[in-house]
């Protein structure tokens, strides 16, 4: 295996349902390890333990996305200081991510032709997660 750059999103007590949202978007395989699954995890508030401690999608097309719970016990800063970032050249596979991740989303920007020659849009989805997504030029408009 090459070297691999992974976003490693943090949540309080939603990285399984958004996990498994994502798993809805691109497919491939999901690993759930909860904080009970390992005796230097367990946590000091039992409604933790089920929480996930490690979180990692893999999907067939070399995607990668982990994420974790954060304890009770731990300060939780949320995921405003960074976007993931999803660009490539299909269009209509990255079109069909952008609608499902679309799904109780809030859109910032419609993906749309930007001027730079790219498709682009921007939204937060379900889980408070930014996500940019972006199409290049080449790709849609044959230059």
């Amino acid at each position: 295996m090459g070297t691999i750059l992974n976003p490693y999103i943090s949540f309080r007590d939603q990285a399984r349902p958004a996990l498994e949202f994502y798993q809805s978007v691109f497919g491939g395989e999901l690993d759930l390890r909860p904080f009970s699954d390992f005796e230097f995890a367990k946590t000091e508030n039992r409604d933790d333990d089920s929480k996930i401690m490690h979180g990692h999608l893999r999907a067939p097309n070399g995607l990668n996305l982990m994420a974790a719970d954060t304890p009770a016990s731990m300060e939780w800063k949320g995921g405003t200081a960074i976007s993931v970032t999803l660009s490539g050249d299909d269009k209509d596979e990255i079109t069909e991510y952008w609608k499902k991740l679309s799904d109780g989303a809030t859109v910032g920007e419609k993906l749309a032709l930007a001027p730079w020659g790219d498709w682009f849009g921007m939204l937060t989805d379900k889980f408070g997660v930014d996500w940019m997504v972006s199409i290049a030029g080449s790709a849609t408009t044959g230059q």
